[in-house]
Formats: C-alpha cells, sequence, structure tokens
C-alpha cells in the first residue's frame, strides 16, 4: 500500500484537543425521569442523586432540580393532556419533559426537549412502546402551550408549585407573607461560605476569591461570604485545607448566637453539646468559635450511624476535634453516663438542638422537600421536637442555655413549640434570638451582590436560658 493512502489518523496534540460533549440531553432525560419515579415514591433526591452514575450525575442534579420546582405546574398539564394518568415510569418522563419546556425552566429550545424525550422513551423498555404517545402529548404541549397554561393558571398546587396543605398552612402562619415565601421557595439559593477564622480572615479569603476570579460579597457574622455564582467545591481556595465550609447564612448564626457572652465560671473548658449534630456544620462552627480564653469540649450526638460518619468527616478536613456519639439526644440514659466519665462533666454549658423538622425552610435548595412530606408530618416532628426539648433541658447547667432551632418556617415547629415549652419549664427564660427567619427572595432589577449579603434560608431560633440558683 502506498503510504500517501492509507488512513490518516489523528495526531496525539489533535486527539488531546477535540472536546468530550458529555453525556446527551437523552441519556440525562432517561435519569432525571427515573430519580422522579424514586422520589414519588418517597426517596430523597439526596439519596436518588447518590445512585447516579457519576458521569451523569452534575446535569441530572441540575436538571432534577428544575422539575422539581415546578412539578405541580408540570403535572397539571399533564393532566389536561392525558387525562388518564400513564404508568408511572411514561408519566415521570412525560412530566420531566413538560417541566422543561415551561418558561420559568428555558435550559434548552423546545424541540431540542421533545426530540430528546423521545429519544430517551426509546432507551427504556418500561417507555419504548409510549414514545409516540410522549412525542404526541409534548407537540400538542408545544401547539396549544398559551390555552393549557390558561387552563391550569387557577389551580393553587400548579400556580404555586407547592401542596395545597402546605399552601393552607402558609397561609394561616403568614396571611401577609406566604406568597413571597412561596416565591422564594421556587428560586435557586445562592451558594453561601463560612471563612474558618482559625485559619484565615474573612478579608484575607476574600482576596483568595477574587484571586480566583470568583465573586463574592460579604455575608452575615464574622466569617460569613456569599458567592455571586455557585462553583463546585473543588474551585473554592484552600477547601480540601479546611479555610472555608459552604453553609447557608442563616444556619451560620447559630454558633455566634449560642457562645456569644457564655463563659465558664472556673476557668476550664465550655461544655457543649450538638444535640442533633450531622452533617457536622454547626458542630464544627462552634468549634471554630474556640480561643485560648474560651476552649471547648464538644460532644456530637447523632442518631443515624452513617449520618455520624459524616460529622467525622467534617470535622477531619477542618482539623477539629469532638467526641461523636451514635445516639438519640432524647434517650439520656443510653449515652449520658459513658459521656460524663469521659468529660469529666454533670451537664453542659450550652446545647445546641437543631432539632428535626419538616425542612419547609430550605425548599429552595431541597425542592423535593414539599413532595415529599404530608399534613400529618408535622405534628409528629412537632412531638420529636417536644421529646427532646424535654429531656435535654436537665442537661443544661444553671447559668447554660440551650439553642432551639429548626429550619422550618412553620409555627407549630418554631414559636408554638417554644411556647408550649416555656410553659412547663419555669426555669426557662428567653433571651434575645431571632425567632422566625423567613426565607429570602432577590428583587429583580435590584443591586444583586448588596442583595446577596441578606439572602437566607429559611428558620428558626429560639434562645433559653437557665439561671443560676
Amino acid at each position: 500500500m502506498n503510504p500517501s493512502s492509507r488512513p490518516r489518523q489523528p495526531s496525539r496534540a489533535a486527539t488531546a484537543a477535540t472536546p468530550n460533549p458529555g453525556p446527551s440531553l437523552s441519556a440525562q432525560l432517561v435519569a432525571v425521569a427515573r430519580a422522579l419515579q424514586e422520589v414519588r415514591q418517597g426517596q430523597s433526591a439526596r439519596a436518588v442523586l447518590g445512585g447516579v452514575e457519576p458521569a451523569l450525575r452534575a446535569g441530572v442534579q441540575a436538571l432534577l432540580m428544575d422539575v422539581l420546582r415546578v412539578l405541580g405546574t408540570a403535572e397539571a398539564v399533564r393532566a389536561e393532556l392525558a387525562p388518564r394518568k400513564p404508568a408511572s415510569a411514561v408519566d415521570a418522563l412525560l412530566c420531566t419533559a413538560l417541566a422543561l419546556l415551561l418558561p420559568e425552566v428555558p435550559r434548552y429550545d423546545a424541540f431540542t426537549v421533545v426530540n430528546q424525550a423521545v429519544d430517551a422513551a426509546k432507551k427504556r423498555s418500561a417507555t419504548k412502546s409510549q414514545s409516540a404517545f410522549i412525542n404526541g402529548c409534548l407537540r400538542s404541549f408545544l401547539r396549544e402551550r398559551d390555552d393549557l397554561l390558561r387552563a391550569v393558571a387557577q389551580e393553587p398546587v400548579a400556580q404555586f408549585n407547592h401542596p395545597q396543605w402546605w399552601l393552607k398552612r402558609l397561609q394561616q402562619d403568614y396571611p401577609q407573607d406566604w406568597q413571597a415565601i412561596v416565591a422564594a421557595n421556587n428560586a435557586q439559593a445562592p451558594m453561601a461560605l463560612r471563612v474558618n477564622l482559625q485559619r484565615c480572615s474573612r478579608a484575607g479569603y476574600l482576596a483568595l476569591l477574587d484571586d480566583a476570579g470568583i465573586e463574592a460579597v460579604v455575608g452575615v457574622g464574622e466569617a460569613g461570604l456569599v458567592l455571586a455564582r455557585g462553583v463546585p467545591v473543588d474551585q473554592l481556595p484552600q477547601f480540601a485545607q479546611g479555610w472555608v465550609s459552604v453553609q447557608d447564612s442563616a444556619a451560620q448564626m447559630a454558633a455566634p448566637l449560642l457562645l456569644d457572652g457564655l463563659q465558664p465560671h472556673d476557668g476550664r473548658a465550655l461544655h457543649v453539646l450538638d444535640a442533633c449534630a450531622a452533617p457536622g456544620g454547626k458542630t464544627a462552627h462552634l468549634l471554630e468559635c474556640a480561643t485560648a480564653r474560651r476552649p471547648i469540649d464538644m460532644v456530637a450526638l447523632e442518631i443515624d450511624a452513617k449520618r455520624a460518619e459524616r460529622i467525622g468527616d467534617t470535622l477531619a478536613r477542618l482539623a477539629l476535634q469532638a467526641d461523636v456519639v451514635v445516639a438519640s439526644g432524647s434517650d439520656v440514659p443510653s449515652w449520658l453516663p459513658a459521656v460524663q466519665a469521659r468529660h469529666g462533666m454533670q451537664q453542659f454549658d450550652a446545647i445546641l438542638l437543631d432539632a428535626p423538622c419538616s425542612a419547609s425552610g430550605i425548599v429552595r435548595r431541597q425542592p423535593d422537600v414539599r413532595w415529599l412530606r404530608r399534613s400529618t408530618d408535622i405534628a409528629q416532628l412537632a412531638e420529636i421536637q417536644r421529646t427532646l426539648l424535654d429531656a435535654l433541658w436537665p442537661l443544661v447547667v444553671p447559668g447554660g442555655r440551650l439553642l432551639y432551632c429548626t429550619c422550618s418556617v412553620f409555627h407549630e415547629e418554631g414559636e408554638d413549640q417554644v411556647a408550649q415549652f416555656l410553659g412547663r419549664h419555669a426555669d426557662a427564660q428567653r433571651l434575645p434570638a431571632p425567632g422566625h427567619l423567613l426565607p429570602q427572595l432577590r428583587e429583580p432589577g435590584h443591586n444583586s451582590l448588596g442583595s446577596l449579603a441578606r439572602d437566607h434560608d429559611g428558620f428558626y431560633y429560639a434562645l433559653l436560658h437557665k439561671p443560676p440558683r
């Protein structure tokens, strides 16, 4: 063969320069629809995404979050197009595609979504036979979009993308603000950081971000920053070395609220308990607040052994130490004697109770929560909160304090819970604390960087003091 007639092989340099197109949209849609099916069956989005293959995970996560934020509208439109609900796999893919065709989610042009959704249907045995049905529904939506959206616009679940019971509870608790809360829930939350002041000043870390081309503004407290745009954590300067953590601005208020002005009377370390500690962000912040004059002896409780491992991972990255105990905060006899023996204490100077709750304040970060929760969950969670409060209060030393917090905006898990606690415990007094914090929404057209500093999740804080005898 004449050498000049041989097929030309690309040079090594040319091969290296060829961009990797990444996974197709149809492959991502298959994974998103499967994830939506599992969320509808009661699995959390976090757990479901953990099972997605790494090459697809980032894209699938972004698309799934978009779908969950507008799922009420998408399901209402599907009901107009196909009043007889399709099989679960078909319905999940159809609702996924409809969600991505809504004006709130302009990631792809309409015909790309339709074509890729049909390709996705053909990739799964559970949907292959219905690819023509999915194609017909999506093309009908494109032809009749305005009429269909008008038809569902008056349905509250479609209009606000929250369950009806959730909307009713917000209307009862916040008659003037409920629509603003819903609007904030449907927006994307900013990425907030907490600088580890034991490693770096906030101004110093802000300079590192600037050098890395990452735009940020000063956030809450002495350590908070908020990014103009989110980035992967491995792009944050010195993240692996423990110089900074990702934590919402509202959650960053916990450690200063609990510790400010608190000193042990005998010169020893403060005995501090984080009673529901996973994944360890607030535990770490409390330890970062320790000083030479106020060392902290930390105990971190977590009932779930797998989640307790995350506390250890968090502390290891930050080079911090705590006594991590796998136990229920409400089952005091099962863990307190051993903790007392190890730490030489009888009670705690400070207890942080970030209690299990509905997570109704962090819906913008976890949009699946609104679809996973049921109206009956709130009373059950409130009972768990009550049990924890009553079990832990005797462990507060006279002169000490307990900070009760939840990432909930519902009064039953916040102000109502604390009012009932104070009625049961005459030795408890309230200290100043924010109470209910509502999720913030930046107004379009305003100085977005300036308003970022005030952007936070919904939260509740009550600081309870036990007077000295």
